[in-house]
């Protein structure tokens, strides 16, 4: 495995700078004759904005996706895709559910969720990861400011932004309890972060994370221009997000929990290479090594 030329840049000891995204945001606007299909109007927020809420879309499938999350919470227990709160031993995400549950990896390809996403992506893509987020109630622990891409290219090696994160709520998403803020339009800008990757870093930026995330006066100036906004919703909201988009979610201080089930498509054009960062790709779980196309099913 070789790496291409690293065009973004990030984590290389040199001081923080901001560049312009040197991709496309959607690879085809083509509206295919699908009733999945997104729209010119979704197309053109997304390209904007760098996200999508589509609300009540997936709540058939939410008791179920429900119960395999608390069989998984169990039948994993002890294994290293389970991850803890970084001052606890409450469970924090769960990583790759779709290789320990067949209604997940189905889930995964269902025409709902994968038609949008090839149409986002212009191409056929592949699960490259699966994860369930939880914030349990006054004990769930923030996420600081991060790019996904900014880590999967240094960490795991993808080459482009071509790649885009859709979710399920399975709780209610309010205000209160932890939510997903993002900044719109963070997305058409990189940060190439200051600093360097420790070996194995992952066992520690999985329950905090540090290397990677932008200083305050980076931050500052995409919230300047751009704002923020609180991801919201009921749930079976889906949200699709770019790779690129800058976000992150606080503490949550309420009395109710937040859970989202997660899946990262990446395009099979934009297969991840060797690590920007010279060190060993991270384990299987994280970013799978075997892109296979996904075909859709009935699920």
């Amino acid at each position: 495995m070789t790496t291409a030329q690293d065009i973004y840049p990030s984590r290389v000891g040199k001081n923080e700078t901001i560049m312009d995204r040197q991709d496309p945001v959607v690879y085809d606007t083509h509206i295919p004759d699908s009733p999945h299909a997104l729209s010119q109007q979704d197309l053109e927020f997304f390209n904007d904005n760098g996200y999508l809420i589509i609300p009540d879309y997936m709540t058939d499938h939410v008791d179920d996706i429900n119960a395999e999350a608390l069989r998984l919470k169990q039948a994993l227990r002890g294994r290293e895709e389970l991850v803890l709160e970084p001052d606890s031993d409450d469970l924090r995400s769960i990583f790759a559910l779709h290789n320990f549950s067949n209604d997940i990896d189905q889930l995964s390809r269902s025409p709902k969720i994968l038609e949008p996403v090839q149409q986002l992506l212009g191409s056929q893509a592949y699960l490259m990861q699966s994860r369930l987020n939880i914030k349990p109630a006054y004990k769930g622990k923030s996420f600081p400011w991060h790019s996904d891409f900014e880590t999967w290219h240094v960490e795991d090696g993808m080459p482009r932004m071509r790649a885009v994160t859709a979710w399920i709520m399975l709780t209610e998403n309010n205000e209160h309890n932890g939510p997903l803020y993002v900044v719109p339009g963070s997305h058409k800008k990189y940060v190439s972060c200051e600093g360097t990757t420790e070996v194995d870093n992952h066992k520690r930026s999985l329950r905090k994370q540090i290397a990677g995330v932008p200083r305050p006066d980076s931050i500052d100036s995409l919230v300047k221009e751009q704002g923020i906004t609180g991801i919201y919703g009921k749930p079976g909201t889906l949200v699709i997000h770019d790779c690129n988009l800058l976000h992150g979610s606080p503490d949550n201080l309420s009395p109710w929990s937040r859970e989202i089930l997660m899946f990262v498509y990446n395009s099979i054009e934009n297969e991840v290479q060797a690590p920007y960062s010279g060190l060993k790709r991270r384990p299987d779980y994280l970013s799978c090594p075997h892109p296979q196309p996904l075909t859709p099913t009935s699920h």
